[in-house]
């Protein structure tokens, strides 16, 4: 026990305070708009094109108990033929272009496509890197950005519910 205070201590307190009633209000919000336009689930493919997993380990979040996104009707899904948007983090590489794009084929319409991250808005640290294009929209078109470097858990819900409110 002693050297658990000693190292919290040394290493300061990691966590931070959570507003719970801003992820429940954000999240029924979220549900309510979901059920209206889809009249079900709202199924999102995950494609990393790049990224150091920051990104990945905030979207991660979101499925957790705390925030707990597919109790509001959110899942992610493995095939890009089942999705209904494609959640794209990292720089984008240019051997990921072709990955990438064939996802996007793949996916029935209409099609919508965030992402994640400063990377993937626009090459954020890796920017100007012999091997990073400049950004997704040179590739496929993109209908929402969240920016941040990574972005909390409930940014990204909230830029899924704004998408719904104003683009679908």
């Amino acid at each position: 026990m002693r050297k658990i205070i000693e190292n919290s201590i040394r290493k300061g307190i990691l966590t931070r305070t959570i507003n719970f009633a801003e992820i429940e209000n954000t999240g029924s919000e979220l549900k309510k708009e979901i059920d209206k336009i889809f009249g079900r689930s709202f199924h999102i493919r995950e494609v990393d094109t790049g990224s150091c997993g920051a990104c990945d380990s905030e979207i991660m979040a979101t499925t957790n108990p705390i925030y707990d996104i597919q109790r509001f009707g959110i899942d992610f899904v493995a095939s890009p033929r089942h999705a209904d948007a494609l959640l794209v983090t990292g720089a984008l590489s240019e051997n990921m272009k072709y990955a990438l794009k064939a996802a996007y084929d793949a996916m029935p319409d209409p099609k919508y496509v965030i992402t994640v991250g400063d990377c993937a808005l626009d090459g954020g640290e890796f920017k100007n890197s012999y091997y990073v294009l400049e950004k997704i929209e040179s590739v496929i078109p993109v209908t929402i950005n969240i920016p941040g470097c990574p972005p909390k858990p409930i940014d990204i819900m909230k830029a899924i519910l704004s998408l719904m409110k104003g683009k679908l």
